[in-house]
């Protein structure tokens, strides 16, 4: 059973979702400023953190900046509709995905056990992993390392990396990258897909001047 902390000061919202989440096998504890999120994660291991953005003593967004300190779980986003710099922020900060509010207790069910398996997959359940000898992925572990040296990369960034070094040199469209690692959808004008992988970039970039090529129009080309 996934055991999820949410943090958020809508004690209404939260208790609603926490009964929703627990009625389908998802173990939910509830904080309610960002002081009590950090202070939980430094006693308690979970498999997915929700936040919310706005949030008393310390807000979401620096929470996720404090994060990578305490864990390397995966996070969803709770952002108010059209705070779309708040999303951008945050998926540049390290978030998995994001959901708006007021949200529908079933959506967040969908993207939380979407992006647990993500996280949580096993080596038996995809084919071999893809390496030309500078890259080498451990799915076990969720490591990269390039030329001998480990990448921190988060989970969505290192299943963007095996989708693209499983097509490397062709042009992999953004639908069809977001309906596989996102599974979701592309909508018009969200920007989330472009912000993981120009995060997955910049990490590469030691290694390869120009590692993720953007095609215009088209998707994105691997080329390290």
């Amino acid at each position: 059973m996934p055991q999820i902390l949410l943090g958020d000061d809508d004690e209404e919202l939260t208790q609603l979702l926490q009964e929703y989440l627990r009625n389908h096998g998802v173990t939910c504890d509830c904080v309610y400023d960002g002081e009590a999120v950090i202070q939980t994660l430094k006693t308690k291991r979970y498999d997915l953190l929700v936040l919310d953005i706005m949030m008393p003593k310390i807000d979401g967004l620096s929470v996720l900046r404090q994060l990578p300190a305490i864990s390397q779980l995966p996070v969803i986003m709770l952002t108010a509709k059209g705070e779309e710099i708040d999303r951008i922020i945050g998926l540049e900060l390290g978030a998995d995905d994001y959901i708006t509010k007021p949200c529908n207790p079933r959506e967040l069910l969908a993207r939380i056990k979407a992006v647990i398996k993500r996280t949580q997959a096993s080596v038996s359940e995809h084919s071999p992993l893809p390496s030309d000898g500078r890259i080498v992925l451990d799915q076990a572990h969720r490591v990269c390392c390039i030329d001998n040296t480990e990448v921190q990369v988060t989970g969505t960034e290192f299943d963007i990396l095996v989708e693209l070094l499983r097509q490397k040199g062709e042009v992999v469209s953004k639908a069809w990258l977001s309906e596989h690692v996102l599974q979701r959808e592309l909508q018009p004008f969200d920007r989330s897909l472009d912000v993981h992988i120009s995060r997955l970039r910049k990490k590469l970039q030691p290694f390869h001047p120009d590692p993720i090529k953007a095609i215009r129009g088209k998707g994105y080309q691997m080329v390290v």
